[in-house]
């Protein structure tokens, strides 16, 4: 049985690339950037003023000059015009281009102007280049601005933006299918009777990939049935790049899903994993390279498996950089009977020291979806230790990723 490291590492060792393409770059939010993104020129492109007020030649105050003729008005967009005379100044406005000549702005807060003469404020002493934002101090021409693997959010929106570009270069979005197993599973709004269950899993796979931006991943419920798991398995390993399915991979005598996937030529890269829940869950590739993730039916047993290997999968396999490792501190002690890794849901806060705490939230078995209700994601806990002291750092892993 493989370690929880030993299946991630499985996992990343056969997982197919998504290849990539060409968006726009106004729908490119939650994409994967996949180009290096170049500065078009320097930025700001101009020394750029920061505060409403007048634009001076500071040597001017040396001479004792506390009266400024205004010459003209400088607003943003406008072409740059001269100051050329030091004992006058220009009115600026925020974003203006910085008038030729001068090398310091008065805020308007701190001048008085009338008859067109600015007069500083009493005892106000500026300083030189002040409210000036200086010409290429962000980034200069031709620097590397955004690197390939980058989540791109709005911030990257407004960097790409600035570099000109109308369409860019992402990670193309896998085909996903996401089939639930199991003949006892009726759907919200359909009649259920009392020896059913609701299906939830597979609503929750859904909205677990799609706030990862992986939209393209339709559901279907299958029964219990040999016959029609080999035919509707068949026909998705032909439709998708990924299939995920929930339930029908332990030692019951309606798991058929193993033996199914063998019989479609589906390779097993391993079955089980030393963990707590999650333990039956398999993995293996398809004859043209499909991943396929079969999960434990148990709710939480699902939703674990789906965030710790199959998000973090895809997300490499698009090219993400992942985010940094995080760690909280227990806020009680725990202690873990079974030789394996525990994963154990939590709810998260922090003190004014910084320090992120997690309170454990025990569930009534691996199919009480209603505890984790409110979590904010879970520890994993080493099979090597057994206790757990309050205050112990243990690894966070969030039901959001970053």
């Amino acid at each position: 049985m493989l370690t929880t490291s030993e299946a991630a590492a499985a996992i990343a060792a056969v997982m197919p690339s998504f290849g990539t393409e060409q968006i726009g770059t106004a729908h490119a939010t939650g994409r994967v950037l996949k180009e290096t993104v170049v500065a078009e020129r320097d930025q700001p492109p101009f020394d750029r003023v920061t505060m409403d007020g007048i634009a001076i030649a500071f040597a001017a105050l040396a001479n004792g000059t506390r009266h400024f003729p205004v010459l003209a008005t400088q607003h943003a967009g406008d072409a740059m015009i001269a100051l050329s005379d030091r004992s006058q100044c220009i009115e600026v406005m925020t974003g203006a281009v910085l008038p030729r000549g001068s090398d310091c702005v008065i805020p308007v807060e701190r001048v008085r102007i009338r008859d067109r003469v600015a007069e500083l404020a009493p005892g106000y002493q500026p300083e030189r280049h002040q409210f000036i934002h200086a010409r290429g101090s962000d980034h200069e021409l031709g620097r590397n601005v955004l690197l390939p693997g980058t989540l791109i959010s709005p911030l990257e929106i407004a960097i790409i933006g600035s570099c000109g570009l109308e369409k860019i270069t992402v990670s193309r979005r896998p085909v996903i299918r996401v089939l639930s197993t199991g003949s006892e599973l009726v759907p919200a709004g359909k009649p259920i009777e009392p020896h059913q269950v609701r299906l939830s899993n597979a609503p929750a796979l859904q909205a677990m990939l799609q706030t990862q931006r992986f939209e393209d991943c339709r559901h279907e419920h299958l029964p219990d049935e040999p016959a029609v798991l080999h035919q509707r398995i068949a026909q998705h390993l032909e439709q998708a790049e990924i299939l995920i399915l929930s339930g029908g991979v332990s030692m019951g005598k309606a798991d058929f899903v193993p033996q199914v996937l063998l019989e479609l030529g589906v390779e097993r890269v391993f079955h089980k994993v030393s963990q707590r829940p999650g333990k039956p869950m398999w993995f293996g590739t398809g004859p043209d390279r499909q991943a396929v993730f079969a999960l434990p039916g148990n709710p939480v047993s699902t939703l674990v498996c789906c965030r710790q290997y199959v998000l973090p999968a895809l997300l490499a396999a698009s090219g993400r950089s992942m985010p940094a490792a995080e760690w909280a501190v227990l806020t009680d002690d725990v202690t873990v009977t079974a030789e394996l890794t525990s994963f154990l849901p939590v709810r998260l806060a922090s003190d004014v020291d910084g320090i992120v705490r997690a309170r454990p939230v025990v569930t009534n078995t691996s199919g009480d979806f209603t505890a984790l209700g409110g979590t904010d994601g879970y520890v994993e806990l080493a099979r090597e230790q057994g206790f757990f002291p309050r205050g112990a750092p243990v690894p966070l892993h969030r039901w959001a990723l970053p």
